[in-house]
Formats: C-alpha cells, structure tokens, sequence
C-alpha cells in the first residue's frame, strides 16, 4: 500500500533519513537508494510516496519512495493527454462525417449541371497541396528547419484545400492537438463552405460563369 509522508531528519552526507507519514503512525527509515528512479536528493520536510516494509529487527523502512510532487505533475500529464487524445478522437469522427458529406454534395452538384467538374478538381489539386505542405511543416519542426508559416496552411484551407489539411492533421499527427490552430482552421472551413454554397445562388453563378470560370479556360 503507498503512504505519503514528510521526510524528516534527513542527512545528506549520509543519504540517510526518516519519514513521518501524514496522519500519523510509525515512522520509517529512508535510504537515498529507496528513491525509484533516484533523479535527485530530498531534503527535510518534503512530500513523498512510498511503501512500508517490517525488517527482522521489527524497524520499518521505506521502499519505492517517488517525489509526491513528481507523481502529481506525472499524473497531471497523463489526465491532458488523455483529454487531448478524447477530443482528438471526437473531432476527428466529426471531421470525417463531414469530409464524407462535402464529397458526395460536390460530386452531386456536378452530376446535376450546377458546378463545373474542374471545381472538384481544384479541390484536389488544393487538397494535395495542403497536405504535402502539412508533410514539409512536420519534417521541419522535426528537424529544426524554417518552418512554414501558419497563416499559409490556413490560406491553403482556404482556398479549397481543406480536405487535405484535414487528413493531414489525421494521418501525420500534425497541428491535430494545438487548439487556436484548429479553431481558425475550422473557420476557413465554415468560409469555403459559405464560399461554395454562394457558387449555387444566381450571382454566384452567373460570377462563375461569366468571370471564374473564363480565366480557369485561359
């Protein structure tokens, strides 16, 4: 069973001391090779955990002792990454369910006349831009290179390539976890939405075809 005590009367010439467990009850003698893993040395009146055992002599020792504050901060650790891991796991359920339906509405809107099939080829070639410059971002912080900038990864989302981002937050575990990142990556997602949504109503399409698409022919 783990107890936590103060350890008290500690000699650090000796690397020896004692522990008071907190609540009261029979104190025990520390040993500076008790300490797992043994990162440094205690000093009188800190927090520790650690394991009771009776010797022959009938005297109690500590054993397994860890630093509480070490075993607090660790679990602290554990408990963000566990909720980074949920949301991730969350919003990744979320962002397939609507990578999916944004692709079956694409193509249904070319199938019926209302796009241009070369709109869902620059949502391709846009995607794999993305994704690519998601690639080049991670290989740099990896390696310590330039890095790109965050403004053009949102400016790539953007444009249409927020598909690719997307599977490259997934995929490549880049920028999935960091927060103010994601935020405004989902907003140049909800502005193309908007974006597309608008190439359906008649000034959007007569922009379309009278501008867009004049300067995509050449």
């Amino acid at each position: 069973m783990k107890l936590q005590g103060k350890v008290i009367n500690w000699n650090d010439d000796k690397g020896f001391g004692f522990v008071e467990p907190n609540g009261g009850g029979e104190r025990a003698f520390v040993h500076i090779k008790a300490f797992k893993p043994r990162s440094r040395r205690p000093v009188n009146g800190e927090v520790i955990t650690y394991e009771l055992v009776r010797e022959n002599n009938n005297r109690h020792k500590a054993e397994n002792i860890k630093f509480a504050r070490d075993v607090n901060v660790k679990q602290k650790r554990s408990a963000n990454h566990n909720h980074q891991h949920s949301n991730a796991k969350n919003g990744g359920v979320f962002g397939v369910f609507l990578t999916v339906i944004f692709g079956v509405g694409l193509l249904a809107s070319v199938f019926i006349g209302k796009l241009p099939l070369i709109i869902v080829g620059l949502y391709c070639v846009m995607s794999l831009i993305a994704f690519v410059a998601y690639a080049i971002d991670k290989s740099a912080a990896q390696n310590g290179r330039w890095r790109t900038k965050e403004n053009t990864l949102h400016l790539l989302a953007l444009l249409g390539g927020w598909p690719g981002a997307y599977f490259a937050q997934q995929k490549l575990r880049h920028k999935s976890s960091k927060q103010a990142f994601k935020s405004v990556y989902w907003l140049t997602v909800l502005l193309n939405l908007g974006g597309l949504f608008w190439l359906h109503t008649e000034s959007g399409a007569t922009l379309l075809n009278n501008t867009i698409m004049p300067l995509l022919n050449g």
